[in-house]
């Protein structure tokens, strides 16, 4: 057992390792497994299951509860001592009461069922907090990129100026105003390297590990969408999971409701015996029927708590199918407008990327003054800064959408 232990620990550790490496790449798909491996119902599940298929055993066995032996002696030893002797050994079988196995074996389906409903739904709500903190990742770590780029820019532009300063073609208020652009620069610099560093964290306390440097964009495919989202079925993991806790409860109702009484028993033994001392063994067999008095009010609290769980599992069940079909339209539309924000945004950044060469130019000529070229650099970088940020929402907007539609990470 202790080299089985080290041994896992070792795997995790070597797992670790490499999504640690800044040569290894890290995509959504892995950050979800990573994920999924340290919540407590991935941990969980297999005893549950385990749990469930144990109790399905016990509904198909042939007697309600486990057989007992009994074992009886009597004698006149203390009482005279005469030679009486008796001594009785039997077995006793508890019988399933009218319906009860039928009903204990659908309630052990129901639960086994419901475990896997619950990994699913468990499965859905972790990918939902990773996908959120995944994008706002990517979005940080796109903010940077650009926020180093708009450094190095400014930079350049900086000391050109100074250059020119130097040289006589330009006044020394020009210096000063590519020197504010420069530290402008670097303030978004720091302030977005703040955003990544606590983004970065975030993701990392989900999944166990530091994502790389190397890590690229990974949109997921856009998933095949239903007719009309109001149709919501069971299959959906959050709905599913509500719907195998009614049946649950439903069963126990069910079954709670065919043991009004105990369960009768039979008793089935052999006894041997004689009445004082000098006469022979005799061997006889019994043959008995227990059969308890039953009482319905002593199982009215489980069918009544059973029922009322129920009745609530399929009220959420019925508002949650309502919810879903709501925040799919919303995510529907939400691609649908995100695509066309990327398709204007892409279009304004490459417009302000060909004024920024034009003014660059006409800037080194001395055909544009500074003013003039700051805020065309300064345009540039905000709709570079849009359409790149267009992509990721539209990405993020595809995964919202496979997140209401009941789909992982792939």
């Amino acid at each position: 057992m202790f080299i089985l232990c080290i041994f896992f620990n070792s795997a995790l550790w070597a797992q670790q390792a490499q999504f640690n490496n800044t040569d290894t790449p890290f995509d959504l798909k892995q950050a979800f497994e990573l994920a999924w491996d340290r919540q407590p119902e991935a941990k969980s599940a297999t005893l549950r299951r385990n749990a469930a298929q144990a109790r399905q055993e016990v509904a198909n066995s042939w007697t309600a509860e486990p057989p007992s032996l009994d074992l009886f002696t009597q004698s006149d030893q203390v009482t005279g001592d005469q030679g009486r002797r008796e001594y009785v050994a039997g077995v006793t079988l508890p019988l399933w009461l009218p319906g009860e196995q039928s009903r204990a074996s659908e309630l052990a389906g129901a639960e086994l069922r419901s475990v896997s409903s619950r990994v699913s739904a468990a499965q859905l709500r972790t990918s939902q907090n990773l996908r959120t903190a995944w994008w706002d990742w990517q979005r940080a770590r796109d903010e940077t990129a650009l926020a180093n780029a708009r450094v190095v820019n400014a930079k350049k532009l900086a000391a050109d100026v100074r250059r020119r300063v130097n040289a006589g073609d330009l006044a020394l208020s020009d210096q000063h105003q590519a020197s504010g652009a420069l530290a402008s620069a670097e303030v978004a610099q720091a302030e977005s390297e703040s955003r990544l560093a606590s983004a970065t964290q975030h993701l990392r306390s989900l999944t166990g590990v530091l994502p790389n440097s190397n890590v690229k964009q990974t949109p997921e495919r856009m998933p095949a969408l239903p007719a009309d989202f109001t149709k919501l079925d069971a299959n959906h993991p959050a709905v599913k999971e509500l719907f195998d806790r009614a049946q649950v409860a439903r069963r126990t109702a069910d079954l709670a409701s065919a043991q009004n009484w105990k369960n009768p028993e039979v008793f089935l033994g052999t006894t041997r015996e004689r009445g004082v001392y000098g006469e022979s063994w005799q061997q006889s067999i019994t043959l008995g029927v227990r059969i308890p008095f039953g009482s319905g009010s002593r199982n009215r609290a489980r069918i009544g708590q059973a029922q009322a769980e129920a009745l609530e599992s399929e009220s959420q069940m019925r508002l949650e199918q309502e919810r879903l079909a709501a925040d799919l339209e919303a995510s529907k539309i939400l691609v649908e407008s995100t695509r066309l924000q990327l398709v204007a945004a892409e279009k304004r950044a490459r417009l302000a990327q060909e004024s920024r060469v034009f003014f660059e130019k006409s800037f080194r000529l001395g055909e544009t003054d500074l003013p003039t070229r700051l805020r065309i650099e300064l345009e540039s970088v905000e709709a570079q800064r849009g359409a790149s940020r267009a992509r990721i929402d539209l990405a993020a907007a595809v995964s919202t959408l496979r997140q209401n539609l009941g789909l992982l990470p792939e």
